[in-house]
């Protein structure tokens, strides 16, 4: 087992957090004199281990099965890491990633470039949202207007900020204005002469139904979830979303431990088009469009490996307490199990001997689409990105699909027949 950890801590992007020590540069007497676990540390150590074998499992067979399926992107996966050698360090933690990019041929390609997050940004913004919930800035159950008095849709006294995140909301949606020749919705062009402001524009324009009725996806509510932000903070979410993930935040009470989160440095809202990875929409260069027109909704880019790091610190339980987490990933069946900014899910996997518990959060825009998955329980991630809009990932609860066949492989012993 120390074996496999070892190789897969060579071929991660992941590092010992600033200021952590080896073993022998702690002092002899600090050595000689480690404290036992405590059955928390053991079991937490044992998951740890199982993760790095499972990783190493899964770079086996995972090029194989994107050269298969003339997957044409990047994909990563990681897993919490923790170490106990020595008293004075029994809470290291940090995150362990590993990268693999590839073109359709199954050719090796430059991992690590930035990638457009997509939607994945709305989960980020629940995220962000919740914190606020966990301080008692914002209350989930009461009008977003009370936060927002000046969105001027006519839906704006019904709307709650559970049912903002939870895509209930009835307001109108971007992707309906009418498209340009090349297929782009005009909201999203750079030629755009409407308003993209979020409280007195096209989001708070003629509803599309009832607010808490059936969810209705859509990226006008988190725009105005961005506002909501914004509004309570007194910063954009932009800057939230750079400042409390790239560096120590205390303010979320006794429940929550402040960490530093190392790594995390690439986040950025609406880089230029050229710093990222371009998509392709049938075997062309995407279309133009507008990326700063996505706002909350779509407006993150950075690296996988910095969405890994998001997503082992949300599961580790760095990032919210205990009882937001709960509401975070709160998925409802009646929903189709949609929780807070993403979906929760149990489902079978091949090679799991039990359904597995998945949080998932994906994302399209232009050329490129990405899928994220964060397995609670084992405290694993798996996030694919491809720069291709006809790829076809497949649905998990299909049990079948690419996005199965990866998911099986990334958590379950025996991997996928």
């Amino acid at each position: 087992m120390k074996r496999l950890l070892a190789c897969a801590a060579l071929l991660t992007l992941g590092a010992v957090p600033a200021g952590a020590q080896d073993a022998s540069d702690l002092p002899p007497q600090t050595r000689t004199n480690a404290a036992p676990l405590t059955p928390e540390q053991a079991t937490q150590r044992a998951k740890s281990e199982a993760g790095g074998a499972q990783v190493v499992a899964f770079m086996k067979g995972a090029r194989e099965r994107m050269k298969a399926a003339r997957f044409s992107g990047e994909v990563g996966i990681a897993f919490a890491y923790r170490h106990y050698p020595h008293r004075q360090r029994a809470d290291e933690f940090f995150p362990n990633s590993v990268l693999m990019a590839q073109d359709a041929q199954g050719n090796v390609r430059k991992a690590g470039e930035p990638w457009r997050w997509a939607s994945v940004t709305k989960q980020v913004i629940a995220v962000l949202v919740m914190q606020e919930a966990a301080r008692g800035t914002i209350n989930l159950d009461q009008p977003v207007a009370r936060y927002l008095p000046a969105l001027a849709s006519p839906n704006a006294q019904r709307i709650t900020v559970r049912q903002l995140l939870r895509h209930q909301t009835g307001l109108p949606n971007p992707d309906d204005t009418p498209a340009n020749a090349e297929g782009v919705p005009a909201f999203y062009t750079p030629g755009f002469t409407g308003s993209r402001d979020p409280l007195t524009g096209y989001c708070a324009g003629p509803v599309k139904g009832e607010a808490g009725k059936d969810w209705a996806y859509n990226n006008c509510d988190y725009m105005v979830a961005g506002a909501l932000l914004e509004a309570v903070t007194g910063k954009s979410w932009q800057d939230l979303a750079s400042q409390r993930l790239n560096i120590p935040f205390e303010e979320l009470g006794q429940s929550f431990r402040s960490s530093r989160l190392i790594g995390m440095n690439n986040i950025t809202a609406s880089p230029p088009a050229s710093e990222v990875w371009p998509g392709t929409v049938a075997g062309k260069p995407e279309p133009a469009f507008d990326p700063a027109s996505y706002g909350a909704a779509g407006g993150l880019s950075a690296p996988v490996s910095d969405l890994l790091w998001f997503d082992i610190y949300l599961a580790a339980g760095k990032l919210l307490p205990p009882e937001a987490m709960a509401e975070l990933w709160d998925g409802q069946p009646e929903l189709g199990y949609l929780a807070l900014g993403q979906w929760a899910f149990e489902a079978p996997l091949k090679g799991c001997p039990a359904p597995v518990r998945i949080i998932e959060r994906r994302g399209a825009i232009g050329g490129v689409q990405v899928r994220n998955f964060i397995l609670p329980e084992t405290e694993m991630a798996l996030a694919m990105f491809t720069d291709s809009a006809e790829f076809d990932f497949g649905e998990i609860w299909q049990g079948a699909g690419f996005s199965h066949e990866m998911l099986s492989l990334a958590a379950c012993p025996q991997g996928t027949p």
